[in-house]
């Protein structure tokens, strides 16, 4: 259950983040009183980090919120739309909190009673983790606070072009970090990098295509709406608002989502081939629901390579009996048997009843004869 102290900056803390935390005590200690004091030091350096986010926002007018999750911690905060140099300070002031508690642990070290025994390993150990986490969140790989520094700075000076030459940038770090600490053997570092350039490479995947309407706050808040009448079954208006976003957008992710929006809505309406048609307009942007929509829309329009092409993503994205048999006719109307027998097979384990009358499908007729479907047939009827 999570924790959550409200006030002026609310403060929620996650189970993950005690599990996380006990987890690398335990691994650097392995004692129970050691993964104690890992788990309080974490937790300290986390929150006084993220305090200096927090704090920053609130001295300039925003309204912060901490989360502590599973690899760190969150601060969010909502209000009026900041200039480039606000925002950088809010970002900075993070790490320069974190090594305030390096300063004042370096300080307390200095005194006789304080670093000996017990206290003074803490306050050794309080130093060691927070110059690490300084340095470390400094690197200019997203999402870490470098990363995030080195947008604001290349968005300044270059506008959007810049958001995309800092994804870049940090998806080459990342890489290459990952790529030395592999080879010295550090896999466990090596592989949170090589995940942060992943993360970094899909980022600039889905936003290759932003444009300067998507900083358009008007069309976001409009957008946000359009999420709102949906949830609420206001479908009527939510399709009306949505052609008026996509008009003015005209390209850009929320010109894409707005079409995905009307895509759903048409579908909904029994306007098949019209949402099949908007949706192959933006194929490659399109996220898990949409494209799985797609495959729908498809195989109803009788585009069989289309859905034979998408089945792998959309049954990953959605595995169930009606993705399986849908790529099984797919496959079959193509004249593929082997695939259509394993589209079957995967439908069968995923709960697919009424087993012959599927199999006497016209849509089968194509491999009918093959020995795979027939050598199917038999067994299910046997």
């Amino acid at each position: 259950m999570r924790m959550h102290f409200s006030g002026r900056i609310p403060v929620t803390i996650h189970p993950t983040f005690w599990l996380f935390a006990a987890l690398i005590g335990f691994l650097n200690s392995q004692s129970l009183i050691g993964t104690l004091i890992w788990i309080g030091i974490i937790f300290v350096s986390v929150l006084f980090h993220e305090c200096g986010h927090a704090l920053t926002a609130l001295l300039f007018g925003q309204n912060p919120r901490i989360e502590l999750v599973a690899l760190g911690g969150l601060t969010y905060h909502d209000g009026q739309k900041l200039s480039f140099w606000r925002q950088f300070f809010i970002v900075l002031d993070g790490p320069l909190f974190g090594f305030l508690l390096v300063v004042l642990a370096t300080f307390l070290l200095q005194v006789p009673a304080l670093a000996q025994g017990m206290t003074g390993s803490i306050l050794q150990l309080t130093r060691v983790v927070n110059l690490f986490w300084t340095v470390v969140n400094l690197l200019p790989v997203m999402p870490l606070d470098g990363g995030q520094l080195l947008r604001i700075v290349l968005e300044r000076i270059f506008g959007l072009k810049g958001v995309r030459y800092a994804i870049v940038t940090s998806m080459v770090i990342a890489m290459g970090i990952s790529i030395f600490f592999f080879i010295t053997q550090a896999f466990l570092i090596g592989a949170l990098f090589f995940l942060l350039a992943y993360q970094s490479f899909e980022t600039f995947r889905r936003t290759r295509h932003l444009s300067e309407v998507d900083r358009d706050d008007a069309l976001r808040e409009q957008l946000e709406k359009v999420e709102e009448m949906m949830q609420k079954g206001n479908r009527e208006e939510a399709y009306q608002l949505c052609q008026q976003i996509r008009t003015k957008a005209k390209k850009g992710m929320i010109f894409e989502l707005s079409t995905q929006y009307i895509a759903f809505l048409k579908y909904e309406k029994g306007e098949i081939k019209d949402a099949y048609e908007l949706l192959c307009s933006i194929r490659e942007e399109l996220g898990s629901d949409a494209l799985c929509l797609l495959h729908k829309a498809a195989f109803e329009q009788k585009d069989f390579p289309l859905v034979v092409e998408l089945a792998g993503p959309c049954f990953q994205s959605w595995p169930s009996m009606e993705t399986a048999l849908r790529n099984a006719y797919a496959h079959a109307q193509l004249k593929q048997a082997v695939p259509t027998v394993g589209w079957l097979q995967t439908a069968i384990s995923e709960g697919l009843v009424n087993i012959p009358e599927v199999l006497s499908d016209h849509l089968f007729d194509p491999i009918r004869s093959d020995s795979s479907f027939q050598e199917l047939t038999k067994t299910v009827h046997e």
